[in-house]
């Protein structure tokens, strides 16, 4: 089969892999129709190359339909229609029965000190072969496919793997009160999803901030308060000003590491990428190598006694906090992975006919799954307007 596979720094490839087949029988192959390059796939683009290995399937945002069934497969048959979740989660163990499902007792990486294992993403969450290719094997396919109906496009559904659960998850987490206040740090795909769901949730005041233009006038068409980073020296006093001097009750940072500005942390990213792999990751586990920008401006915005979300992707083992500053503002912090399969539920009847998230119009860009090298860097570049790519196998 065709696959996206890493080869380098800034260096992926369509290549001819073996098919996967079933391993377990409770596995399911899955023909893939569509599946996305995340932000997230970004930082093994650019970043964490020590953890992967050339020829590693990228990828963690897919669906399509069912080519094989593994004999004690119960719930689906050949033929039917699912999407993946990113997290690989077993369904049934402790961490699963709680919601957890990015902390899977069963597939934990004990040995690298992490969470339940992801697909296509580095040896640090189990080197799982990825969804950007003709297909996937997955497992505990009684629990994890998310099974959705026939006729309607994949945009409807694909989003499920990934951006809906995580912006999902960002905004419970952001716990706004009604008729409060939340400004949005990033107007990615995930930030402005995270925008999109809390206007469509309840009685909320949205501010989102980001400085490329085709993100700033998308969530201003979706009725989100837009700052253009740009404009402001200080775009926590610009919130502030809007909030009767306090501050939004809740900032999501939906940015991670890859916040503007910070020349001395991206000069540690870009160092630690070109770095030999055994030396980089001793960085990586050691070493304070994010960019705190985004951190930083969601804790002097967000109003005392106020929320931080985190849902923007962090790599650095010893960032420094202004702690004094947490604890003195009384803020929450709360953030993680999202759980896929314990919001999906909450989602699927969002996505009916009049699709009020309008995902069948979040996708900027199609692309045939050959052309992955030119839509990385499209993506990496924010050329030519995009601001989510999809790839077809």
């Amino acid at each position: 089969m065709k696959a996206v596979t890493w080869q380098a720094r800034r260096d992926v490839r369509v290549d001819t892999v073996p098919d996967p087949t079933i391993k377990e029988p409770s596995d399911v192959i899955v023909r893939v129709t569509s599946t996305g390059i995340c932000g997230s796939d970004l930082h093994l683009y650019e970043v964490l190359g020590a953890f992967l290995t050339p020829g590693d399937i990228l990828g963690h945002e897919a669906m399509g339909v069912v080519e094989e069934a593994g004999p004690d497969v119960r719930t689906l048959k050949v033929g039917d229609r699912v999407v993946v979740p990113f997290n690989v989660s077993c369904g049934t163990c402790f961490m699963c029965g709680h919601g957890l499902h990015s902390q899977c007792e069963t597939t934990q990486n004990r040995d690298q000190g992490t969470g339940g294992s992801l697909f296509g993403y580095t040896r640090l969450y189990g080197q799982v072969p990825g969804g950007q290719a003709e297909f996937v094997r997955v497992p505990f396919a009684d629990h994890l496919p998310i099974k959705v109906p026939d006729g309607p496009p994949d945009d409807r559904f694909v989003f499920l793997s990934d951006v809906l659960p995580t912006a999902w998850q960002a905004v419970a987490y952001a716990d706004v009160p009604t008729g409060g206040t939340l400004a949005v740090l990033g107007l990615g795909p995930i930030g402005e999803m995270a925008a999109r769901i809390a206007l469509h949730r309840g009685d909320v005041r949205v501010f989102g901030v980001d400085l490329v233009p085709e993100r700033l006038r998308r969530a201003e068409e979706r009725g989100v308060e837009v700052l253009d980073l740009r404009d402001h020296d200080n775009v926590a006093d610009a919130v502030r000003d809007l909030t009767e001097g306090r501050g939004p009750d809740a900032v999501i940072d939906a940015v991670g590491m890859e916040a503007h500005g910070a020349p001395i942390a991206k000069a540690a990213q870009q160092l630690t990428g070109l770095l030999p792999d055994k030396v980089a990751e001793k960085v990586m586990r050691k070493a304070g190598v994010d960019r705190l920008s985004a951190l930083h401006t969601a804790i002097d915005m967000v109003r005392r006694g106020g929320t931080i979300s985190i849902v923007g992707v962090y790599g650095g083992m010893t960032d420094p906090m202004p702690m004094l500053t947490l604890f003195d503002k009384q803020i929450q912090l709360r953030m993680g992975q999202a759980n896929v399969r314990r919001w999906t539920d909450d989602i699927l009847p969002l996505l009916g006919d009049d699709d009020p998230l309008g995902t069948e119009q979040f996708a900027t860009h199609h692309l045939p799954l050959g052309q992955a090298a030119d839509a990385y860097e499209m993506f990496r570049g924010k050329s030519d307007g995009a601001v989510k790519v999809l790839l077809r196998p």
